[in-house]
């Protein structure tokens, strides 16, 4: 594990130290979890973008359509074999 150093403002400082001790962890625990849990929601956030910008492109559309039909085929060529 790395050490990290950083500089908070003051009312920020305080707000985490309350809170700490309200859940009884250690504050560099609390900004683990913190830290962990928004960077998560900036990942599923750029997946979800990403999403949006295919579904205006008419092409890519296309093609995951086709893919779509292909792929329901061979379920039904599967479920014809059982």
């Amino acid at each position: 594990m790395a050490t990290f150093t950083s500089s908070l403002p003051d009312h920020l400082l305080q707000l985490l130290e309350k809170k700490a001790k309200s859940l009884g962890m250690p504050k560099n625990k609390l900004i683990e979890k913190a830290l962990t849990i928004y960077l998560d929601q900036l990942n599923k956030n750029a997946y979800a973008q990403s999403f949006k910008r295919m579904s205006n492109d008419k092409e890519l559309m296309t093609l995951a359509e086709e893919g779509m039909e292909d792929y329901m085929s061979q379920l039904d060529a599967e479920d014809e074999k059982d």
